[in-house]
């Protein structure tokens, strides 16, 4: 799939959600930078740090809602968009552009919405999943091949939506900002569309 983006530097914008000027982000991303200097060694680093760091809401049974990168940075838990849209802030303070994508699983009234980082390096765009790691889930940091929590399976109804974002879709902030409480949220309220 080739992914539709603007130009990168669209990509390395602050707004109130990816909150890539924030003094901690940028102090994670100044340190993660200095330990692995090269675009490349930080985006792989900072990825891992989101991914490894960061638990996810549901594998932690932590109901707490986290939605901008501060807040995620702070209780070190979110849901996969709340993941994506530190990383995208962490990667964004150490001047790579970051943009955030989505997938569609499931079709009708079961589908939901899951989110990822789009990282532009060498070029090109590559989408990475901080979602977390567990048992049958190994998201790992590539720019070749994808290497995603899930791949997408269209004759399951599957969808991997295209577009490079450069700030949280609004349905996707609409469904954080409307619920206390994430593992609620995840049994039967995320988006299911963009």
């Amino acid at each position: 799939m080739e992914l539709q983006a603007g130009a990168p530097e669209a990509y390395l914008g602050a707004d109130d959600v990816v909150e890539a000027s924030a003094p901690e982000v940028v102090e994670l991303a100044a340190r993660l930078r200095a330990e692995h200097p090269g675009d490349t060694a930080f985006a792989r680093a900072a990825f891992e740090w989101v991914r490894d760091e960061v638990a996810h809401s549901v594998d932690a049974q932590d109901p707490r809602i986290t939605v901008t990168a501060t807040e995620v940075l702070e209780r070190r838990v979110g849901l996969c968009f709340a993941k994506s849209h530190l990383l995208a802030a962490v990667l964004r303070a150490g001047r790579v552009p970051a943009g955030l994508c989505y997938q569609r699983f499931g079709d009708g009234d079961a589908a939901m919405l899951h989110g990822l980082v789009a990282v532009h390096l060498d070029g090109a765009w590559s989408r990475q999943d901080p979602r977390g790691n567990k048992p049958g889930v190994d998201a790992q940091f590539s720019l070749g091949a994808e290497r995603l929590a899930w791949p997408a399976d269209p004759a399951a109804g599957d969808l991997d939506y295209p577009q490079v974002l450069a700030a949280p879709a609004p349905v996707v902030l609409a469904a954080l900002r409307g619920s206390d409480d994430a593992l609620a949220l995840c049994a039967g309220g995320l988006p299911g569309a963009l």
